[in-house]
């Protein structure tokens, strides 16, 4: 039985993740800052609700506690993340606007809470047979396709979301390089309609959460230190 953590899973993207992953026969950790929320959305999909909020030490290492007392963990779902910049569907703070301390909010959890998970569950990821992480990104971290006009994103104004997720991009090549016995990726799930962008997305959840479970569900000859949508890779 593959056991696997999804960070950020009581709604949205994670949560349809892990509802995905329990139907495809996974043991299912699911991740919530709110324990009774996160409870909740577990006893919905017969996932395990760990409260878990990415930025917190104390949290990170409970929860690392409890997910190997329950017998390890095989896959890592970085998905825990925050959009600060936008407001109702608007960018709300562009280049113009952007403080350290927006910069600073959006990092916390989409790049510093991406480490600290990493860094507290590689031991327990390594005790598996076939260990895999796969990184929630997204295709505004593509500074290719940023600096292509007509390109997707292109237009997109907003500074601190997309520089952190380019910041994830570049966490996941490295530990990729420096565990080459894990399946280490990140992944675009598309422009997913969620409370991060307050709805505005054009694809539903289920159709998000499939280039997430995708990579989930790989072995260990998949790939590993890559950019990938649910049909490919993606420039970086």
């Amino acid at each position: 039985m593959t056991t696997t953590l999804v960070t950020g899973a009581n709604k949205g993207l994670g949560f349809e993740t892990a509802r995905q992953l329990v139907a495809a026969g996974h043991t299912v950790h699911l991740g919530s800052r709110d324990l009774e929320r996160g409870r909740r959305a577990a006893e919905a999909i017969g996932a395990r609700a760990v409260q878990l909020d990415v930025t917190d030490d104390a949290s990170v290492g409970a929860a690392v506690r409890t997910i190997e007392a329950a017998g390890g963990l095989d896959v890592l779902v970085n998905n825990a993340g925050i959009q600060a910049e936008m407001r109702d569907g608007t960018v709300v703070v562009g280049a113009a606007d952007l403080t350290a301390d927006v910069l600073r909010e959006t990092f916390e959890t989409n790049v510093f809470g991406v480490v600290r998970v990493l860094h507290a569950f590689l031991p327990l990821l390594a005790r598996s047979a076939a260990p895999v992480v796969v990184n929630v990104s997204s295709g505004l971290a593509s500074i290719t396709r940023a600096t292509t006009p007509g390109s997707p994103g292109y237009d997109y104004r907003g500074v601190a979301y997309p520089v952190s997720k380019t910041a994830v991009n570049m966490l996941t090549v490295q530990y990729a390089k420096a565990f080459p016995e894990m399946r280490i990726n990140a992944v675009e799930p598309g422009f997913t309609s969620t409370d991060l962008n307050q709805g505005t997305g054009t694809k539903t959840v289920e159709e998000g959460a499939r280039a997430i479970v995708q990579l989930a569900r790989i072995g260990p000859d998949g790939p590993t230190g890559s950019y990938r949508t649910l049909d490919g890779t993606l420039p970086w």
